[in-house]
């Protein structure tokens, strides 16, 4: 998932938030990493493991153009964060505006340690989130054209982002649809894995 469902995810199950989004950068084994960090980088591989394989998201990237099937998973995720800042006080009890600062406050603690779990390119792309506010952003067009291109940053296929948007934009009925079945159904995996996290990955 891209970084708004992640943090969102983090939230509602009541588990490490900057953990869960640094689960997408870390790859040094879960069990070695600070324990505070172990069951948000656990759930994180969950919820993607989910995304990846659930009938809904595989109907959905089966609907992208054959061209640009290597970058849909990238395109759907970008796109389901658009539709949770768009519906966001629906998902959430704080405004979106409270709960990016929230998030942004966490991120920078976050940054203050570099190592295996703490990876570099992730607190770089940390100072940029803060400093363009790509979670308020989310919801408006600029917002998806914004985060396609730190999508297409180090992508091998990187050209294919070109136009993207106007993809997303046709497609507006089958993703958002795909979305608001399938988020509700992962919230509530999610806290339902919060519970069930192995106890190894526990914070003492």
């Amino acid at each position: 998932m891209n970084f708004l469902t992640h943090l969102h995810l983090a939230d509602i199950s009541k588990t490490h938030l900057v953990a869960n989004l640094a689960g997408n950068y870390v790859t040094a084994p879960i069990a070695n990493a600070p324990m505070p960090l172990r069951q948000g980088l656990w759930l994180s591989q969950e919820i993607n493991a989910l995304c990846a394989s659930h009938e809904l998201t595989q109907e959905l990237l089966e609907l992208f153009p054959a061209q640009l099937k290597i970058i849909a998973a990238d395109l759907m995720y970008v796109s389901f964060d658009h539709y949770l800042a768009y519906y966001w006080e629906e998902y959430h009890h704080l405004p979106l505006h409270e709960f990016s600062q929230k998030a942004y406050e966490e991120l920078a603690q976050f940054s203050a340690q570099t190592d295996d779990y703490h990876p570099q390119r992730l607190l770089n792309l940390f100072a940029d989130m803060r400093r363009e506010d790509w979670l308020n952003s989310y919801a408006t067009p600029k917002g998806i054209q914004q985060a396609l291109t730190q999508r297409a940053k180090n992508h091998p296929q990187s050209a294919l982002f070109k136009g993207a948007d106007k993809i997303l934009a046709k497609m507006q009925i089958e993703t958002e649809t795909a979305f608001r079945t399938f988020y509700p159904q992962l919230m509530a995996y999610t806290r339902i894995w919060s519970r069930k996290t192995p106890s190894d990955y526990l914070p003492e």
